[in-house]
């Protein structure tokens, strides 16, 4: 019964003839979906929602690409917060749940057809079918097949951004059973997470691909297939996207009550207090807040005070992004542990949140902020087992203690703080001499801070100065986009404050963060140059977890030894949107997991208009 089976898959011999095959509308990593396959639309949506008016927006910085799958240039889709807004350039991809195109507002870790109309996967989770939904088109009308998967996946591993090498490299090889039926193989079983990395995967139109450099940058807008399509450019001031008629996903469950603006300006700010002044003058309609202190003080306007404007702080559960300073290992004088440490004594979070923030944030003391993900407590239970087994590797007081960072009273470093930084740094051979400190050779400790945002500048200095006053030179230096993406790159820095984006689900975009093998690949998000042997299987027991308890310990262990290993020093977070919008738009609520603006629409009066 299995052969006969297989045969009618179209998968031959080479399964193991008792795999149990499992057919659905979608895919959850762990456990079961939430939504039948007879759902109707999400919990948190308006499925009557009107279609309908313009929806004004700002782009913050510049593009200057509409291709968002190649290392070269910066697409809209890449820009600080614009992925927020749901309307963006990429291709629509196999399922959506997770990833960018339509993230889960609900779930932590499942997906849903949107190319394709249901999966087919070995409960061995070794292989995956895709069953395409005939009547999904790109925007020029012809059906997106196949042939466009497996060459979206050729394509993307071939000549996309590295982050698609990675997330793609455990497939074996993709298999073209019919026009609708696309299946890839595995290299090894037990790998749920590639499942659902699969789904993200943007379908590219092979005929329009076909004979174009796929590596260039591009104003023209690429053949897209989502709900909008780009009509208008300039080139990285403006867009314009307008709704598809007739598209061919509108009434799928996962997007009813979505994208209900009929068109999408887009205004792109290099400054952001030149975008908040826009924002107030009526220039656009949503401003998605990033600084604490406009936000205590910046909203005192009359707008705000009849209403016209709304400013809404709204908590959510979304695993914040690292925010933090990473120290370039590849550096001399980071390659030293004990330096590392030192730098981070001399951080002064709790002063900088009360003097610039306005007690606005909580402290990092985690790379994944505001998740169950973030180590706690000391080592217990599958997290324990995990570490053990590297007992000699690591230091004795990751076993006895919980994670902590040095705080203060925010009134200024203590004295204990800067003799314990200084020991560590005579231990790593710096010693003071006259008003700087110096090594052996008489070198100076000199670094710079790499920054693209001015406005950092200002809340750096206090750090900066800290680090003078043991005698560190350290500098900081604002680049504009272009020369801060070619260093950032090409790890062509000593320091530099950088944002890793994590998921409800951590996996291979965890090896692109932190695994040897990225340490030297170009355009890699291995800032610090991590090359641990601990961390490496610490990232595949991740990788091969088959429950969620399974995920959360490896994560957890995994973020004991990083913050062991002092390579960042981690910044600040928050665990709520702050949003201003005109008061002419809906929402049925804000899920946990995503701001879903995608689901908001223009009151009937605006709609109209």
């Amino acid at each position: 019964m299995h052969r006969f089976l297989a045969l009618l898959l179209g998968l031959s011999f080479c399964l193991p003839a008792a795999a149990t095959l499992v057919e659905s509308h979608g895919y959850a990593q762990f456990g079961s979906l939430k939504y039948p396959a007879s759902f109707r639309h999400f919990d948190w949506v308006n499925p009557e929602a009107p279609k309908g008016g313009t929806l004004r927006i700002m782009g913050s910085g510049t593009f200057d690409t509409l291709n968002p799958y190649t290392l070269k240039g910066t697409s809209p889709i890449n820009t600080a917060g614009f992925s927020n807004y749901g309307v963006h350039e990429l291709n629509a991809p196999l399922m959506v749940g997770t990833g960018l195109f339509d993230p889960s507002g609900d779930e932590p870790a499942s997906s849903y057809g949107l190319v394709a109309a249901s999966v087919e996967y070995s409960e061995d989770r070794s292989w995956v079918v895709f069953n395409l939904r005939p009547e999904a088109r790109f925007h020029d009308g012809k059906p997106i097949t196949a042939y466009d998967v497996a060459f979206s996946y050729r394509l993307l591993s071939r000549e996309g951004h590295p982050q698609y090498r990675t997330a793609l490299q455990e497939v074996a090889r993709v298999d073209i059973l019919n026009r609708q039926r696309v299946r890839f193989v595995f290299k090894r079983s037990g790998n749920p997470l590639l499942i659902l990395r699969l789904g993200e995967l943007p379908v590219l139109p092979q005929h329009y691909w076909s004979g174009r450099d796929f590596k260039a940058t591009t104003y023209e807008p690429p053949l897209g297939s989502g709900p909008y399509r780009i009509t208008q450019v300039v080139p990285g001031r403006r867009l314009v996207f307008e709704r598809v008629k007739d598209w061919w996903g509108t009434e799928l469950a996962v997007n009813r009550g979505k994208y209900n603006f009929e068109r999408v300006e887009v205004e792109f700010y290099r400054d952001n207090h030149v975008a908040f002044e826009a924002f107030k003058a009526g220039e656009f309609d949503i401003y998605l807040e990033n600084q604490a202190k406009n936000w205590a003080s910046g909203y005192n306007i009359p707008a705000v005070a009849r209403g016209e404007i709304v400013k809404a702080q709204i908590p959510h559960q979304i695993p914040t992004q690292t925010q933090a300073l990473f120290m370039s290992t590849r550096r001399a004088h980071f390659a030293d542990l004990r330096v590392r440490e030192a730098m981070g004594l001399l951080f002064d979070f709790e002063w900088s949140n009360r003097t610039l923030f306005n007690d606005a944030y909580r402290r990092s003391t985690s790379y994944y902020p505001n998740s169950e993900f973030a180590a706690r407590g000391i080592p217990q239970g599958e997290e324990w087992l995990l570490l053990s087994q590297h007992r000699k590797a690591l230091p004795a007081s990751l076993f006895s203690q919980a994670p902590s960072l040095p705080q203060t009273d925010g009134r200024g470093l203590p004295r204990e703080t800067l003799r314990r930084a200084l020991e560590l740094l005579a231990q790593a051979g710096w010693k003071p001499s006259g008003n700087q400190l110096v090594n052996g050779h008489g070198q100076p400790l000199r670094f710079e801070i790499l920054l693209v945002n001015p406005s950092l500048e200002r809340i750096l200095q206090p750090y900066r100065d800290n680090l003078r006053r043991l005698g560190i030179q350290a500098s900081l230096r604002t680049v504009d986009r272009a020369q801060y993406k070619q260093r950032i790159d090409s790890f062509d820095f000593d320091m530099v404050l950088m944002t890793l984006p994590q998921t409800l689900s951590p996996g291979l975009e965890q090896w692109q963060y932190f695994h040897s093998s990225q340490s030297g690949v170009r355009g890699s998000r291995n800032y610090a140059g991590v090359r641990h042997p601990v961390v490496d299987d610490l990232l595949d027991k991740l990788l091969a977890a088959q429950t969620r308890d399974q995920q959360i310990a490896a994560a957890r262990a995994l973020d004991r030894v990083l913050l062991s290993q002092h390579y960042s020093i981690p910044n600040w977070y928050s665990d709520y949107h702050r949003v201003a919008w005109r008061n002419r738009f809906a929402h049925v609520t804000t899920p946990p997991y995503t701001l879903g603006l995608r689901a908001w629409w223009l009151t009937p009066s605006e709609t109209s208009r």
